[in-house]
């Protein structure tokens, strides 16, 4: 992927967590992107009360990952480098 096209892709992916912000917001959290891999997996990091949230993996599953493969298809997947891990 070149680098502008990376940046557009970025682009693309905030705009499309502006739809989710507001909710994430109301409980005293926010999300960032931190890189988009080439394999197109959007690597994310949970902030504020989202971090230590035990239901960041199911918001993670049911509000940010859905949100992104709807609005942007050709993304893989998404990722928290940080946040509760629920094995």
């Amino acid at each position: 992927m070149l680098q502008q096209q990376k940046i557009d892709l970025i682009q693309r992916i905030e705009t499309a967590l502006d739809d989710i912000r507001p909710h994430l917001a109301a409980d005293g959290g926010n999300i960032e992107v931190v890189d988009v891999t080439e394999d197109k997996i959007v690597k994310i990091k949970w902030l504020g009360n989202c971090e230590g949230c035990f239901m960041s993996t199911m918001t993670m599953r049911a509000g940010v990952e859905e949100t992104l493969k709807r609005q942007i298809p050709e993304l893989i997947g998404v990722e928290a480098i940080n946040g509760v891990q629920i094995i």
